[in-house]
């Protein structure tokens, strides 16, 4: 009987990491005749795993069933998951963290002591700061949204904008972005016939979902560089652009999710476009990426803050 369970654990193992395996390859890979592998594959889909055979390779594949049997996990998995719980627990997305609780709770339950440790090892050490908590958002609305998104249908939805005002809008949606603590909705707004950003935690979706649309290429084609395009420039007072005189992949890691965004020129230059509040802000971003640079397309209180900026510097140093 011990034989036979571990051989179904074994069983269930293989077909869980490998979407089709062939019936001779599992039965010599388990060290059994057909007839013992077919009998097996009965076991467990009288387990409720729905093992389906594949006439075409004679062999089998584990497919999706009306519920959820155990699943399988090695330890790199399980503690993978383990810390997705927890972060999910504590997340932006209101709704789950009850579940996320209850999951976590029955697989700690069932950790071997090793990983136990090295779970809890990871969770006392870690520390998280320097961030503000995340606008919370609705799973429903994120499943509202990301279903427009993939059946390719009109979404229309109440959007409150910065300042206070709420109104109705009609978008065909591209893509849903999780950026910088924020949800984010990338969409081409039929209203204002041009492609907008929205965040999700300020749309409440109606019902029901408009037509369906042929997609539109988004400018650029890369969502997540015309999400950070627009995030540093859209909003800002004083905006500018530099020439660095460095590749973009040497400053890429210099320049942090909303600062900017790197447009590759050559081998031996990039442009960097950027947004501040004021130009002493943009005289400091620029100085931060710690490259040679010529201003681009800039105001001219940037060059003004960058003579302060240098001002101080040589006055900081005349002496030593």
């Amino acid at each position: 009987m011990l034989e036979t369970s571990g051989r179904l654990l074994r069983l269930l193992s293989l077909l869980q990491a490998h979407r089709d395996r062939s019936g001779a390859e599992l039965a010599a890979h388990l060290g059994v005749s057909r007839r013992t592998l077919r009998r097996d594959v009965e076991r467990l889909r009288a387990l409720g795993y729905p093992v389906h055979a594949d006439r075409g390779t004679a062999g089998y594949r584990l497919g999706a069933g009306t519920t959820l049997p155990p699943l399988l996990l090695d330890d790199d998995e399980a503690v993978a998951v383990v810390v997705g719980l927890r972060t999910a627990a504590g997340g932006s997305v209101a709704g789950i963290e009850e579940a996320s609780l209850r999951a976590l709770t029955k697989l700690e339950r069932m950790l071997p002591a090793r990983l136990a440790y090295r779970v809890s090892t990871l969770h006392t050490a870690t520390v998280r700061a320097g961030t503000a908590p995340a606008p919370r958002v609705s799973a429903d609305t994120l499943m509202a949204i990301a279903e427009a998104v993939r059946r390719r249908e009109r979404l229309r939805f109440e959007y409150a904008s910065p300042r206070g005002g709420r109104g109705v809008r009609e978008a065909e949606p591209h893509s849903l972005v999780s950026f910088d603590r924020h949800w984010y909705l990338v969409a081409w707004d039929t209203g204002r016939a041009d492609w907008r950003t929205f965040r999700v935690d300020r749309l409440t979706p109606r019902t029901p979902t408009g037509p369906r649309f042929a997609p539109r290429e988004l400018p650029g084609g890369d969502v997540a560089a015309y999400l950070a395009h627009r995030l540093s420039s859209r909003t800002w007072p004083y905006q500018a652009t530099v020439t660095l005189h460095e590749p973009a992949a040497a400053v890429a890691d210099r320049v942090w999710p909303g600062m900017g965004v790197v447009e590759p020129v050559d081998e031996e230059s990039c442009l960097l476009h950027l947004g501040a509040e004021s130009p002493r802000d943009l005289a400091w971003m620029v100085t931060s990426v710690d490259a040679d640079f010529t201003l681009t397309e800039a105001p001219p209180e940037l060059a003004d803050a960058l003579r302060a900026q240098a001002a101080r510097c040589l006055d900081a140093v005349r002496d030593t």
